[in-house]
């Protein structure tokens, strides 16, 4: 999904180098429109790059204008939809310092933008009245600063603030040890922790925005549904990631040493996500074309298929390794970047042509990640599942067993039959030898 959004320099009067048709985005590239002799450049003067859904929200007063809220009813109904049947779900936004990216993912103390989601979330819990089904939501908030974690929940000390380490569970995957997680009842108890999160988060000024985030923040929904499922208890489980990522910014030698720290490791996490997304991008298109190959060796003749080449083709065809502990960020995204997770990346980008280098580079990103295939299921009690699987198993092998039955009985009447008239045959054919012989 791409937005584009109003940025400084396009406030202040920069040339719009981005348009919007349908789910197109188009740039142009206005240093090759202004040579007079383009014979030889081989850059493409208009570049476009097609996603899901394509957002224009420069100008207020644009029919094409999209709203905070025309983008979360088109979004946030996928995300409702798969937390309500126990999917994982991971909404982050990636983008160029000051392209929206914080205002796109937290809003504004006036208006949240996430509060479309958390409102259907209370609506779905208040909807279960009966005592049969009950649900409940947890929270927790965090922020990746200089590739430490902080709880953004909880007080910490002035002097040890970041003390929270990143562990890896061999089932659940990876987890921050200690992390806050505060029971919510309603939406504005998720409104007063939001803005008590918001207001710990590391802001500086830069060249590009006055309030510009000098951190990733994850701001984490845990939402259980105990319901009673053929007289049995079950537990559905969906866990949403709403991830808000520093700005991806230019080293300027004017920055202290404390801000050229923090772009360092902002880029490093940046660089090493882009790396991670490249690489599963790569592996999701080589497993889709071995399935392809697959598919066209099945069908063909059963000699091709034991040929040498295509053995060898399918054997030396590997996923590549992912890196995803060279970065906190990766790592505790490892499951909604290419795990057990429904996954919506928002690309913000700015229309400005002073922004043209910044602006490919995140299409480029958005159009890579596109491409990646997650594998998500449904968190359900384990026990549950084994026992709602065995019934499904019991009920499928009595259907076999009563249509083996129904088939048995029409093939022993057939047999009856076949009999009855083979013996008639016999005895027509006897009296016929029988006849025969009188008469000689």
């Amino acid at each position: 999904m791409c937005s584009v959004s109003v940025s400084r320099e396009s406030a202040e009067g920069g040339r719009v180098i981005v348009e919007v048709d349908g789910k197109v985005a188009k740039i142009r590239n206005i240093k090759a429109d202004s040579r007079l002799d383009s014979t030889w450049d081989s850059r493409e003067k208009t570049v476009a790059f097609s996603f899901d859904y394509c957002y224009w929200s420069v100008d207020p007063e644009d029919p094409k204008y999209a709203s905070q809220e025309m983008v979360f009813q088109d979004l946030g109904t996928s995300v409702l939809s798969g937390a309500f049947r126990g999917y994982n779900i991971c909404v982050f936004a990636y983008g160029q310092t000051g392209s929206g990216k914080t205002y796109t993912m937290m809003g504004t103390p006036v208006s949240y933008s996430i509060h479309f989601t958390l409102r259907g979330l209370f609506a779905k819990k208040d909807d279960y009245t009966d005592q049969t089904a009950s649900c409940r939501v947890k929270v927790s908030f965090l922020e990746i600063y200089n590739e430490r974690v902080r709880d953004l929940l909880k007080q910490s000390d002035q002097k040890k603030p970041y003390t929270l380490r990143v562990r890896e569970h061999p089932e659940t995957g990876p987890y921050v040890q200690g992390l806050t997680q505060r029971l919510v009842t309603d939406y504005k108890q998720v409104v007063e922790l939001l803005e008590e999160g918001i207001a710990k988060r590391i802001t500086a000024a830069t060249h590009i925005h006055n309030a510009s985030s000098r951190s990733h923040a994850i701001f984490t929904i845990h939402y259980a549904q105990a319901i009673l499922e053929n007289n049995l208890p079950s537990e559905i489980a969906s866990k949403i990631n709403l991830v808000d990522l520093a700005g991806s910014e230019r080293a300027d030698p004017s920055y202290c040493k404390d801000r050229i720290t923090e772009g360092a490791n902002i880029n490093k996490s940046l660089v090493t996500l882009g790396i991670v997304i490249s690489t599963l991008a790569q592996n999701s298109q080589m497993f889709s074309s071995c399935q392809s190959i697959n598919t066209i060796t099945s069908e063909g003749d059963s000699s091709h298929a034991d040929s040498p080449s295509t053995s060898s083709v399918s054997g030396t065809r590997r996923p590549a390794y992912i890196p995803y502990r060279d970065s906190i960020l990766t790592w505790l995204l490892k499951d909604s970047l290419g795990g057990n997770s429904k996954t919506i990346m928002i690309a913000t980008i700015s229309p400005a042509s002073s922004s043209y280098n910044e602006t490919m580079s995140t299409l480029r990103y958005a159009s890579n990640a596109k491409n990646i295939i997650n594998k998500p299921r449904v968190n359900e009690d384990a026990n549950v599942k084994l026992i709602r699987e065995l019934r499904e198993e019991i009920d499928r092998l009595k259907s076999m067993l009563m249509s083996f039955e129904l088939v048995s009985r029409n093939t022993s009447q057939l047999n009856d039959d076949r009999d009855g008239n083979l013996t008639e045959l016999v005895l027509q054919n006897e009296m016929k030898v029988c006849m025969n012989c009188l008469m000689l």
